[in-house]
């Protein structure tokens, strides 16, 4: 008997594969053709979200908060289900839109509230030529960080003996998160340290979610060396922070631009107070933010927002005085801890914490 071999034709080259490609061309052409009303569904589903986010954390009273959010929630959903007369449900989401706005852009930032001790008083600036008067520099004297006697004192700069900028980092949280702040030197031995914080009222915490929301005001704390980098060397241990403190590399009159629109920035919060903002005017954007006056500003980037890498994106774009070193090289001696944790917070401070030449 003689054996034919046949090849035998494998199962999926006898599928018919035509109308199932044509499927998946269909639907792709129906997403296209939909994706400026998916897009605008999206964009209408964030924003109520932060509507409905924003009455929550907002409003006081807690019954017109609830029915708030579920008109809201209802309307949006309404929106997304096809029926004949979706122009009502348009038409309400839109009058609830405005009203909104009307109500969330009503909501004031003020300097008149019960603040808690450390914040409650505001630091401004008179100005005479070069010379730069600061009225209220805070130094805190601290036994525990929630032990601690509030004292303010004036100081005058001359603009013209302003002689660096460092960018202080602070981590309490992993690499991540740092909270960040400047402070100015000046070659008659002067300092001048300012973080741009959120400022609480008694009883009230920093919140990364209700900063959104036009929670706490913003705050421009003008201190001493000794209380805003001793509280974060020093003192608070639960967690401890471990901080580090970077030479800034510019020109003068950069700097000079800098230093001044920190001043311009006190005296306009004292006469019109804004609110901090989580994204927008938090420690670290702030800082960029103040940096715009100069033509050499360095574009935003993703490590300007997440701020525990910031100081790495300032070496990388040369603005940090480096010393020929690697960035962990510098970081490792950059790090003020070990320089001043098993010292008292003296009149020698600031001299202790430069050793790092």
């Amino acid at each position: 008997m003689q054996w034919i071999e046949t090849k035998k034709t494998p199962y999926y080259s006898q599928f018919d594969w035509e109308p199932f490609h044509s499927g998946i061309i269909v639907k792709i052409k129906n997403i296209l053709q939909n994706t400026p009303y998916v897009f605008l569904m999206i964009c209408i589903g964030l924003f109520s979200i932060f509507v409905n986010l924003s009455i929550y954390f907002r409003m006081d009273n807690i019954f017109l908060s609830i029915l708030s959010i579920f008109i809201i929630s209802l309307s949006f959903i309404f929106l997304l289900l096809p029926y004949r007369f979706k122009f009502i449900a348009w038409g309400i989401y839109i009058a609830l839109s405005i009203l909104w706005f009307f109500w969330y852009g009503n909501i004031k930032a003020s300097n008149d509230r019960v603040w808690q001790k450390d914040v409650s008083v505001l630091s401004y600036a008179t100005l005479n030529e070069n010379l730069i008067t600061v009225h209220n520099i805070r130094n805190i004297n601290y036994n525990t960080e929630k032990n601690y006697q509030v004292s303010y004192y004036d100081e005058t700069f001359d603009l013209n003996k302003l002689a660096g900028i460092n960018f202080i980092a602070s981590y309490w949280m992993g690499e991540n998160i740092a909270h960040t702040f400047l402070s100015f030197s000046f070659s008659d031995n002067k300092h001048l340290a300012i973080s741009i914080e959120a400022r609480k009222e008694i009883g009230e915490s920093y919140s990364i979610i209700r900063g959104f929301f036009k929670d706490s005001e913003l705050y421009y704390v003008v201190a001493d060396e000794r209380d805003l980098i001793g509280v974060r060397t020093n003192i608070r241990k639960n967690p401890p922070e471990h901080v580090y403190m970077y030479q800034i590399k510019a020109k003068q009159e950069d700097e000079k631009r800098v230093f001044l629109n920190y001043i311009y920035k006190l005296n306009e919060l004292k006469n019109r107070p804004e609110f901090y903002n989580t994204l927008t005017q938090n420690c670290t954007t702030s800082i960029w933010n103040n940096t715009l006056v100069n033509y050499s500003d360095i574009p935003f980037n993703w490590e300007i927002l997440v701020s525990g890498y910031t100081a790495h994106y300032l070496y990388e774009n040369n603005l940090l005085k480096t010393y020929g070193l690697s960035f962990k090289e510098l970081e490792k001696k950059s790090f003020l801890n070990p320089l001043v944790e098993d010292k008292k917070i003296d009149i020698n401070y600031s001299s202790r914490i430069r050793n790092i030449e």
